[in-house]
């Protein structure tokens, strides 16, 4: 039997990079897998590819940021598929520039998306593990989040802020026997990559997704609150 026969979970961000590999590798284990983000040609591509590998993936059109959204995609989610049990918060986003040309509008960017996004879906799928008793929530946050660099300020700032977030929150929930996990990767073979490092010898979106699927398969008894992942010799 898979190891995730049966479980429902949502990606956010899914449609993309990190994101995609994590959802293929939840349903490779048996899940069914809710692929949330902006742009429907995207979401329609994505889902048609994986379901032609026969796996289990719809896809909801959501933009995490807004409130409505997030409480239209748990919805969605309860409807067709009656309960919650993994939550991986991935979309993100970032611009790269020393604080004196980093725009208001970028900078509210940033935060909207890595972290109030995670808030708002975060808090709506809440109650209905909280009612079950048990559930996953894995943060996809970054290096980033304990290092600084040039250029990096309001992207660094936003991923200490989502660590001490999901910090705070395993706290509040572990008595519901909720885990909270965060996987901080390093450079990873991606379009979005900080580094512009590519190739085998650094980390790569699967190696992301096998993080994620390490930690929501642990034994129940245990947690692996923080991950981080980066390339061994780049």
């Amino acid at each position: 039997m898979k190891r995730l026969e049966g479980k429902i979970a949502i990606v956010t961000g899914g449609s993309r990079g990190i994101g995609r590999a994590i959802v293929r590798s939840l349903a490779q284990e048996g899940a069914t897998v809710v692929i949330a983000a902006r742009t429907p040609v995207d979401i329609a591509m994505v889902v048609a590819d994986l379901q032609g590998e026969g796996l289990n993936v719809v896809g909801v059109v959501t933009d995490v940021t807004r409130e409505a959204a997030a409480a239209h995609l748990v919805g969605e989610v309860i409807k067709n598929h009656g309960r919650i049990d993994i939550l991986v918060n991935n979309a993100g986003m970032g611009t790269f520039k020393p604080v004196s040309e980093l725009s208001v509008a970028e900078f509210d960017t940033m935060w909207e998306t890595n972290m109030r996004g995670v808030f708002l879906v975060t808090r709506a799928v809440l109650p209905h593990m909280i009612r079950v008793r048990g559930g996953e929530i894995v943060n996809i946050a970054s290096l980033a989040g304990k290092n600084t660099f040039k250029g990096g300020a309001g992207y660094c700032a936003t991923k200490w802020a989502l660590r001490g977030f999901a910090g705070s929150l395993m706290l509040e929930v572990r008595e519901h026997n909720i885990r909270v996990m965060t996987i901080c990767p390093g450079s990873v073979d991606t379009g979005f990559s900080v580094s512009g490092k590519k190739g085998d010898r650094i980390t790569q979106p699967e190696d992301v997704a096998d993080a994620v699927l390490f930690a929501v398969t642990a034994p129940a008894r245990s947690m692996f609150s923080e991950i981080e992942l980066r390339p061994t010799n780049p």
